[in-house]
């Protein structure tokens, strides 16, 4: 089975919506396993996750996720709650003691206002304003203790974002091979173009 342990992702609530980031690259041990590996995934218009550990248990996961969430909006209507997404990828971790899913994860996206939560592979779920995963997180930390203010817009987001990935990518050897970064809003969910990262980055 493949790991991706070697991972850098984060999520950041703006004003207005939330802020998603990761790398691309997934190892094997020292070996670079893959250059393009996904590791943001479009959960619904108003949802994301980010994922941080064994691929196939990531993409279990967000299959899981995403048919729950379309079958939440046929049932009711209505788009799934963010903290309700949380407790359901929560408690899906958390019925498989014996043979845990080894994943770190963040869910982050807007309903009635922006939210993030880390999740760990036991089922623990905590919202927060910002959050790390993978082998690059003390680095992301590092940027975002320093750098984050409570009600930055969503293009401060974006710079810090990339910040911090950048940082984290220059130090973590398993974290590398460009940046995807994400944003939900009201208006929801845009992917930036990797143009438009790279002259961030530049700046």
């Amino acid at each position: 089975m493949e790991n991706k342990k070697g991972t850098t992702t984060l999520g950041i609530v703006c004003k207005g919506g939330v802020v998603a980031a990761a790398e691309h690259r997934a190892t094997m041990g020292t070996m670079i396993a893959h250059k393009v590996a996904k590791k943001i995934y479009k959960i619904d218009e108003h949802l994301l996750l980010t994922t941080a550990g064994l691929v196939g248990d990531a993409q279990v996961l967000a299959r899981y996720l995403k048919a729950e969430a379309e079958l939440y909006r046929m049932e009711r209507e209505e788009k799934m709650p963010v903290e309700g997404a949380a407790t359901l990828m929560a408690n899906i971790l958390n019925q498989r003691k014996f043979a845990p899913y080894y994943v770190q994860l963040i869910i982050a996206g807007y309903d009635t206002s922006p939210h993030v939560f880390s999740l760990d592979a036991a089922g623990g779920a905590i919202e927060d304003v910002y959050t790390t995963t993978g082998s690059g997180s003390s680095y992301v930390f590092g940027v975002l203790e320093d750098k984050y203010k409570e009600g930055m817009s969503i293009e401060e987001g974006i710079d810090l974002a990339v910040r911090a990935m950048n940082a984290a990518m220059k130090r973590d050897s398993a974290s590398g091979n460009g940046i995807d970064v994400v944003t939900i809003t009201s208006k929801g969910y845009m992917e930036l173009s990797r143009e438009e990262i790279e002259k961030r980055i530049e700046l």
